[in-house]
């Protein structure tokens, strides 16, 4: 829940299509920061995003019926819990939103997990700012996608 409490709840099949829309919205801004538009999240279609919402814990935020604020996360291997798409709508963005998006993706990891682990673009420094304030550190020794880091932590 956020301090003003409006509350993160799991997303559903039904929300694949605002997700998306939120997502391509997000993507533009590291396409540009990046320089490139091969960026799988901008990549994706409707289908795309409403098979991964049945493989990813996904969770959503909602203002005024809105949907401002998503996560993802998911059990890699037995230990890791590989964090994605953590997504605020472009107007928000710097309201602290991700950060409590963060904080609750790592709360909801099952219990075995010992690290969590996730990637952003290679020159996406807000990305990166927030993820080392959160005690995420760069993994160069992991293979990142193009135009990506790997960061991860300790849980």
């Amino acid at each position: 829940m956020l301090d003003d409490g409006t509350p993160i709840v799991r997303a559903t099949p039904g929300d694949a299509g605002e997700i998306l829309t939120l997502q391509r919205a997000c993507w533009v801004q590291e396409a540009q920061a990046n320089d490139t538009l091969d960026i799988p999240a901008l990549q994706e279609s409707f289908d795309d995003v409403r098979g991964w919402l049945g493989e990813w814990d996904t969770w959503v935020v909602r203002r005024a019926g809105r949907l401002v604020g998503a996560v993802r996360g998911r059990l890699e291997g037995e230990h890791t819990w590989d964090i994605g798409r953590i997504m605020v709508a472009p107007d928000l963005q710097g309201s602290g939103l991700g950060r409590v998006l963060l904080e609750h993706i790592q709360a909801v990891a099952p219990a075995g997990v010992t690290s969590y682990v996730l990637f952003t673009g290679a020159a996406s420094a807000r990305n990166q700012r927030l993820y080392k304030k959160a005690g995420f550190r760069l993994r160069t020794d992991l293979p990142a996608p193009p135009h990506a880091v790997v960061l991860s932590k300790r849980r």
